[in-house]
């Protein structure tokens, strides 16, 4: 009984009035397929697509955004619940997964469109954003190089690409262990 109770909870709780809308959120943090992970694992996060933005080309794939100059980076989007989950956590999870004063890119990933970047979509997101750059550079008594930029469109990469640290899992940690990622995310965070 206390099962089905629990279940009737959780549905009118979704499909009432005090059902939130949901807000989204794209960064930049050099592989998309680590920065997926790093958030598909927090809570409040409903998803997270690995895609492309900030260039000018419409409709890049991964090779137009990776061996061509369309000005695109690899990026996430990360759609969330703000009622369980702030656009400022959101930040404090990315700071954590990139080295922000790398300039040519992140960990073994290096070029343009593995930049570091961060984007807003409104006053509100800018001045948080901006209150981190002076909080962490304060800390470290060194300049971010992590870029900030008005968002305005989001281009999902290919099937193959979403996902990919699940759905390849061995391929991904021995990729992600080659890069250093998590030992260079220690070294600066830690």
């Amino acid at each position: 009984m206390k099962k089905i109770i629990l279940i009737l909870f959780i549905y009118f709780i979704n499909h009432s009035v005090f059902a939130t809308e949901t807000k989204k959120a794209y960064f930049a943090g050099g592989c998309f397929w680590c920065m997926e992970e790093s958030y598909d694992q927090v809570d409040g996060v409903l998803s997270s697509i690995s895609g492309y933005s900030g260039g000018h080309l419409k409709n890049p794939k991964y090779e137009d955004v990776i061996y061509k100059d369309t000005g695109h980076v690899e990026v996430i989007e990360v759609t969330y619940n703000p009622l369980l989950v702030s656009y400022k956590d959101l930040l404090n999870v990315y700071w954590k997964n990139i080295d922000p004063f790398d300039a040519s890119g992140q960990f073994c990933d290096k070029g343009k469109s593995y930049r570091s970047v961060i984007f807003f979509e409104n006053n509100s997101q800018k001045e948080l954003i901006d209150k981190s750059f002076k909080e962490i550079e304060k800390k470290f008594d060194k300049k971010i190089v992590t870029l900030v930029w008005k968002f305005d469109i989001f281009y999902p990469a290919e099937n193959y690409h979403q996902d990919y640290y699940e759905k390849n899992f061995i391929r991904y940690l021995m990729y992600k262990n080659a890069c250093k990622r998590e030992e260079t995310l220690k070294k600066i965070w830690n």
